[in-house]
C-alpha cells in the first residue's frame, strides 16, 4: 500500500492549522493513518519522521525548491531532548566549487531560512509548531557567518575548515562514509577531491529561538 500525502496547504493558515492538528499525536500513531512505515536503523528513521510531518502537511517540494513551494516555506522537524535540540539542523548543500563566487543574497541557504515552519519531535511525539522568519539582526549574523565560511572556502582552505567556525551557522561533511565525491580547490588553487558539505544550524541556536522567535544566543 501507497503512504497518503496530504494536498498542498492553501496558504499559510492552512499550513498552521495543520501543524496545529497533528501536535501531540505520536509518530507511531500518525504513521499508520497514513499507512507509512516507519521501520528502519536509527539514522533512516530520523529521516522518517520528517517525511512522515511532510506528508501529513502536504508538502510537496523537491530538489532545488521549498518543502511548501508555493508558500515559499521550509519545514523543519527538530528531535528534541531534555535540554533543546539533539543536534544540528540541516539546511541545504554548499556547493563548494563555487565558493569563491557565493553571496549571501542570492544563496539557497537565504532562501531556505527566509520562512521556515519548526516541528519539534521529543519522545516520539510531535510539538508545538512555528512559524519563524529571522529578524533583522538575526539574518546580519547569519550573513555574517556565511561569508566567513565561504570566504575560508573560496581562498582554498576547505580542508582545514571546522565544525567550530560559525556562530550559528556552520558547515558539515555530508557524505556518512567519508567518501570524497565533491571537487573543490586547494590554497594554491588545484582542484582537489574532497566530501561534500553542506550548511547546518547549530542546537543551541534551534534551541533558543523554539523558546523565542528573536532570539540572539
Amino acid at each position: 500500500m501507497t503512504a497518503a500525502r496530504r494536498s498542498p496547504p492553501r496558504d499559510l493558515d492552512d499550513l498552521v492549522a495543520r501543524a496545529r492538528g497533528i501536535e501531540g499525536r505520536a509518530l507511531s500513531e500518525l504513521a499508520w493513518a497514513l499507512g507509512f512505515d516507519m521501520r528502519g536503523d536509527g539514522v533512516r528513521t530520523k529521516g522518517k519522521a520528517g517525511e512522515l510531518v511532510e506528508r501529513a502537511l502536504g508538502a510537496s517540494g523537491a530538489g532545488a525548491q521549498h518543502d511548501f513551494p508555493a508558500l515559499g516555506v521550509e519545514l523543519k522537524t527538530i528531535p528534541m531532548g531534555p535540554r533543546g535540540p539533539t543536534e544540528s539542523t540541516y539546511v541545504c548543500t554548499l556547493a563548494v566549487a563555487e565558493a569563491d563566487t557565493a553571496e549571501w543574497e542570492t544563496s539557497w541557504v537565504r532562501a531556505k531560512l527566509a520562512h521556515v515552519l519548526w516541528v519539534p519531535i521529543a519522545d516520539g511525539k510531535i510539538g508545538a509548531p512555528m512559524l519563524w522568519k529571522p529578524t533583522r539582526e538575526q539574518e546580519a549574523q547569519l550573513r555574517s557567518d556565511f561569508d566567513d565560511l565561504v570566504g575560508q572556502i573560496g581562498i582554498g582552505g576547505i580542508e582545514s575548515l571546522t565544525a567550530h567556525a560559525g556562530r550559528w551557522l556552520q558547515v558539515r561533511p555530508k557524505a556518512k562514509d567519508g567518501t570524497p565525491r565533491a571537487i573543490a580547490y586547494g590554497p594554491e588553487g588545484e582542484r582537489i577531491a574532497t566530501v561534500p558539505r553542506g550548511f547546518y544550524l547549530r542546537a543551541k541556536f534551534t534551541g533558543a529561538i523554539l523558546r523565542d522567535p528573536r532570539a540572539v544566543p
